[in-house]
């Protein structure tokens, strides 16, 4: 798991969530969150994402013998696909789903990790190496000194099928912000074929989140803009306005409850890879962004059962006069 996905999982046990409510929202199968929890969970004590970081950062660091030796063909495609931003998991699913009669070609995800852990010290191991890393995002805790919002929807009200991911056009959204606050990139992601839509922002005010979300949300089909669902960010206090332009429904997730947003949330972890914190977000043109947007949106994805989020858009534009923007 990564340190996202383990932030996210703290904080929903920390709210009563049950273990199998949190492999939903994660996207996990229950058995791995489970073995998450059992793993870095001490007699006694509650789970804690900055504990479990460092025993699993800790734990990979330790060498292991190659189950499955790699020869050139499979090494190379390894190498060019991490350094293209897939992680272990992603690679070794997608070479099930590429070669699904050619045993040859299939590797596990462990033996990956092995063989990434194995290689000797060098510009090489660390250049694959830094390739897997992720950074811990902190959260702010105790009082939300955010303010209130006018008028909000709560996320109860939220239609039923919003849930289910089986009818696209229901989006999550957030802001992705730079050093000391000061700069914001725009964060969308479509629930049902998790395609990322980045947009650039002027500024982190309520202004500015209005008139970047308008201006990259306004390129989506009205039929596949039906929802959004977002935290209670004082950013969204134009949020009627916002609304009203793109008649798409707003819905705002309670005080506290990332995992109400799950999708978003994991998203936002993935691209720190390309938006480091501590950056100044505001230097980024949204040419550089869609580009971003692009990588993510050609990455396989478990939960799509390995297929890219565009191809899963193919498929639906295949079956549907209407295909989501780009």
């Amino acid at each position: 798991m990564s340190a996202e996905e383990r932030e996210t999982l703290s904080l929903g046990l920390a709210h009563g969530q049950s273990l199998r409510t949190m492999a939903r929202v994660l996207e996990r199968a229950p058995s791995t969150v489970s073995r998450e929890y059992a793993r870095h969970t001490a007699r006694g004590r509650s789970y804690r994402a900055w504990t479990a970081q460092t025993q699993a950062a800790a734990r990979a660091r330790r060498p292991r013998r190659p189950r499955k030796r790699l020869d050139p063909w499979l090494w190379q495609y390894v190498r060019t696909h991490l350094t293209q931003g897939c992680s272990p998991e992603q690679i070794a699913g997608r070479l099930k789903r590429a070669y699904p009669d050619d045993m040859r070609k299939h590797l596990s995800t462990e033996t990956i990790y092995v063989g990434l852990y194995v290689l000797p010290r060098g510009t090489l191991r660390s250049e694959l190496l830094t390739a897997l890393r992720q950074a811990r995002r902190p959260r702010a805790r105790g009082i939300d000194r955010r303010g209130q919002l006018p008028t909000l929807t709560p996320i109860v009200e939220r239609p039923a099928e919003v849930a289910t991911r089986t009818v696209p056009g229901h989006w999550e959204g957030d802001l992705l912000k730079g050093a000391r606050n000061g700069s914001a990139v725009g964060t969308l992601v479509e629930r049902t074929t998790r395609l990322v839509l980045l947009a650039r922002m002027e500024g982190t005010d309520a202004r500015s989140a209005r008139a970047g979300f308008t201006k990259k949300l306004r390129h989506v089909p009205a039929p596949l803009r039906n929802t959004l669902t977002y935290d209670r960010g004082k950013e969204m206090a134009e949020h009627e306005r916002l609304a009203q332009r793109l008649a798409i429904r707003i819905f705002f997730a309670d005080p506290h409850s990332p995992w109400q947003r799950g999708t978003n949330e994991n998203t936002n972890g993935l691209l720190r890879q390309y938006l480091p914190k501590g950056t100044d977000l505001s230097g980024y043109t949204q040419r550089e962004l869609n580009a971003i947007a692009h990588r993510r949106k050609t990455r396989p994805r478990k939960c799509l059962h390995f297929a890219t989020p565009l191809e899963v858009d193919a498929h639906l534009r295949h079956h549907s006069p209407v295909a989501l923007g780009t």
